[in-house]
């Protein structure tokens, strides 16, 4: 019989995870899920993912440290036996590792540098996979496509993975995103298991009502270990990653050095003075 969670010691947890995520890039689809959303949401990961070597496939909104944070704080007493970040985003990884560091995690929490446009650097260390990737409302959801199949690499072709994607009934794209990916997923012999819809918000401006679900895919019993070694995305297939015309050009997101991501950076504001009678 899994504890009861305490609602205000997990948002509390949270909100120190957010406190260390550096800000989002939207020029990369990088949109922060709201923080009553993230807790909802690392329960059902944790939960999910038990026991399991977890790998998630980029991770801005930092559930993966929501997850490690969580169950070494005894708020959840369940949760991955393992946890890897795979990131182009140096700010991302060094978040996951400056955080892991300072609160104990660092066994069951790593992250490293990584694109998803590269070959995936392992097969078969993990047992399954998380990826929040960009939506793909411009390329009938290629770029989700891209980082399932890395999830599918990572797992080596056995396991389970969640995809977190738009869902909006009112809206066209969403549905054509949903029904490319469980055709893609059918073909590399997944299939949905389960789906649970219109589950998170966003920080999004242009869009504050859009949704996501997490799709839930796992092998068919009939699937077999994959063989090939991972090979790059071609071409064809970036086209419009980050939207209409928008290709990748970006490798890596390199870090600038800066003191403390819980601190204001002074570039941030400047200090008016008190006037003095001398």
């Amino acid at each position: 019989m899994r504890q009861p969670v305490d609602l205000r010691a997990a948002i509390n947890a949270v909100s120190d995870v957010v406190q260390n995520r550096p800000r989002p890039i939207r020029n990369f689809d990088q949109i922060y899920m709201k923080s009553g959303d993230m807790v909802v949401q690392s329960e059902i990961v944790a939960d999910w993912a038990d026991g399991k070597r977890l790998a998630f496939i980029g991770d801005g909104d930092a559930i993966s440290v929501c997850v490690a944070y969580l169950r070494v704080k005894g708020i959840l007493d369940f949760g991955p036996s393992q946890i890897t970040v795979f990131d182009f985003d140096e700010r991302q990884v060094n978040a996951v590792l400056r955080f892991a560091d300072l609160m104990g995690m660092g066994e069951l929490l790593t992250a490293q540098l990584y694109n998803c446009l590269d070959p995936f650097p392992a097969h078969d260390k993990f047992d399954c996979f998380y990826t929040n990737p960009p939506w793909g409302a411009s390329n009938g959801g290629d770029s989700v496509n891209v980082f399932v199949e890395r999830g599918m690499e990572a797992i080596g072709g056995i396991g389970d993975g969640v995809v977190v994607i738009a869902d909006d009934d009112t809206l066209a794209w969403p549905k054509e995103v949903l029904a490319n990916v469980q055709r893609f997923a059918s073909d590399r012999n997944f299939y949905v298991s389960k789906m649970q819809r219109k589950l998170h918000e966003y920080h999004l401006d242009d869009a504050p009502d859009l949704k996501s679900c997490n799709l839930f895919l796992s092998s068919l019993p009939s699937a077999q270990p994959l063989a090939e070694p991972s090979v790059g995305t071609p071409p064809e297939r970036m086209a419009h990653f980050y939207g209409s015309r928008k290709a990748p050009t970006v490798h890596y997101v390199r870090a600038k050095p800066r003191p403390d991501y819980g601190m204001a950076s002074d570039e941030e504001y400047t200090l008016e003075m008190l006037e003095t009678n001398s």
